[in-house]
């Protein structure tokens, strides 16, 4: 079967679903490559990359579109292409279903399947495959780079000659993928970085990541935006009011905006009203990552960028992925070869559309002349959709004294039984034995007991300062065995030879990590 690529026509669009290096890949699986003519230039790729990868170029879309078993392409088709589409002919690409009734009608007309990549679900066996999140990683990279190429000022804070910068204040809402890849980049350009989110579970990524996570006041247990999918949920409308607050709150301190805030198939929620924009200071800058859905800005114009009337640049660009095209394209056109992976089990070549499988049903949006979109939910659940763990109950002072007083009084009841039972053994064994032998077992029956005592008590990051005593207490074992040696028959020696060689080996091993202890504090 042949693969191919056609060159996208939509306005702006500069990636590619094919490099020279997924075609090698996907060579591997058995199959033909080809691709239109110039189609990879705008990414960086040359036709002539692409020959030196064994990939056939063809002139015309139109002779591209019949050459190929599989066409890949990143947007979704026009009315034009999808025309051009035969039947048992498979179509992989973004194609947002839930707005493209009419499209999927002519798909369904053209007995084609179709695989939309903004269809992956979002499990750990599909993350390879996952579209969405590889063009909002770049997407919120490149919004930090955008708003620092709009911002006067540095994002780290300097102290120089001329005086002092301080630090920029970056504030992030939603901390999804766009939204950690975001964060990442603000605090590794020096920023001071917020991020907010309605889902409580992210708050520990954004922290490990060096932002301060934004927590609200607000009362409700309930809430929790946490969605099936991996996706945010819809707030309640006490939630929101509690979240526009807490925003208006920290528009006056914020110099740069972030918002990344989406539902799927819905418009964006508007988080940052008028009012907002016009308390941030002058020279502040809103990269708007949801304008594509109505922005999460009231003033965002999209595929724009504007300055308000206070002197505050808000930029509603939908074609980040686009800015960087050589990597983007890269990223894609290895989800798209992923997903060829597993339509290729056998790697010889030949599709196999799995209906049973999650991932490949799941993003199959038409198939054997019938819609099959909406999917049903994958049978392995996303992470984020595990129901929640209830939160340990904090014991109140009452509490914790009684439990401690719990465990001293168990803890008491099995030493005394067990000083209890090795009494009655000692008075038993003291009945049989001769005097002599008493005198040296009660004497190491007590310095088992108190060697027991003092080391099993002691916190385990103590141990390593013990080693100077415990070398100690191995060098009187040393010269106690010395004495033995010579002093009985084969089994005494025996015994005093394996007790100088255990404790010599405690003593240089004790040495040697006691050094290297001290080594740690001392400068090289």
């Amino acid at each position: 079967m042949k693969i191919g690529t056609p060159k996208e026509v939509a306005k702006g669009e500069a990636r590619v679903a094919m490099t020279p290096d997924s075609a090698l890949q996907l060579q591997k699986l058995g199959f033909d490559c080809a691709i239109e003519a110039g189609a990879g230039t705008a990414a960086g790729f040359s036709d002539a990359a692409y020959k030196e990868a064994g990939v056939e170029i063809i002139k015309t879309p139109a002779a591209l579109w019949k050459a190929c078993d599989v066409v890949a392409k990143v947007q979704p088709p026009t009315d034009t292409e999808a025309k051009r589409l035969r039947e048992g002919q498979l179509l992989i690409s973004f194609f947002w279903p839930a707005q493209n009734e009419t499209l999927l009608e002519l798909c369904k007309s053209r007995s084609a399947s179709v695989i939309a990549m903004d269809m992956v679900p979002r499990i750990s066996r599909a993350q390879k495959m996952d579209a969405l999140s590889s063009m909002a990683n770049i997407a919120g990279y490149r919004a930090v780079i955008e708003a620092s190429n709009n911002f006067g000022r540095f994002f780290t804070g300097q102290i120089t000659a001329a005086g002092k910068v301080p630090p920029a204040r970056v504030l992030i809402v939603g901390a999804g993928v766009a939204g950690l890849a975001a964060i990442g980049t603000s605090t590794s350009l020096g920023a001071v970085t917020l991020a907010f989110d309605v889902r409580p579970e992210v708050a520990e990524q954004v922290e490990s990541m060096g932002a301060e996570f934004v927590y609200l006041d607000f009362e409700e247990e309930q809430q929790d935006g946490s969605s099936t999918g991996g996706y945010a949920s819809v707030s309640s409308p006490e939630f929101r009011e509690a979240q526009l607050a807490k925003f208006r709150e920290l528009a006056p301190e914020v110099d740069i905006l972030i918002t990344t805030a989406l539902i799927p198939n819905r418009e964006a929620p508007e988080l940052w009203t008028e009012d907002m924009v016009k308390s941030m200071k002058r020279g502040s800058v809103i990269v708007d990552l949801a304008a594509e859905k109505g922005g999460n800005c009231k003033l965002t114009v999209k595929d724009d960028k504007i300055v308000t009337d206070n002197g505050v640049t808000i930029i509603g660009y939908t074609d980040f992925p686009s800015r960087m095209a050589t990597q983007s394209s890269t990223l894609y056109a290895t989800n798209v070869r992923h997903m060829m992976t597993d339509l290729t089990p056998e790697k010889d070549g030949k599709v196999v559309h799995d209906m049973e499988d999650d991932v490949i049903r799941g993003a199959t949006v038409t198939h054997a002349g019938e819609i099959t979109f909406p999917p049903p939910p994958p049978k392995v659940q996303a992470i984020a959709a595990a129901p929640k763990k209830e939160p340990a109950k904090v014991p109140t002072p009452q509490e914790k004294r009684a439990q401690e007083l719990a465990a001293f009084r168990a803890d008491t009841r099995r030493q005394v039984g067990m000083l209890a039972a090795g009494g009655v053994l000692m008075l038993l064994l003291g009945q049989v034995a001769p005097p002599s032998f008493m005198q040296h077992f009660i004497v190491f029956v007590l310095a088992c007991f108190i060697g027991f005592q003092v080391i099993w008590n002691v916190s385990h990051a103590l141990h390593t300062p013990l080693m100077s005593v415990t070398n100690a207490i191995s060098g009187i074992i040393v010269l106690g065995a010395v004495l033995q040696i010579g002093s009985g028959g084969a089994l005494v020696v025996i015994l005093a030879a394996i007790s100088v060689l255990i404790a010599s080996i405690n003593i240089v091993g004790g040495f040697l990590v006691t050094r290297r202890m001290l080594a740690m504090f001392q400068k090289s």
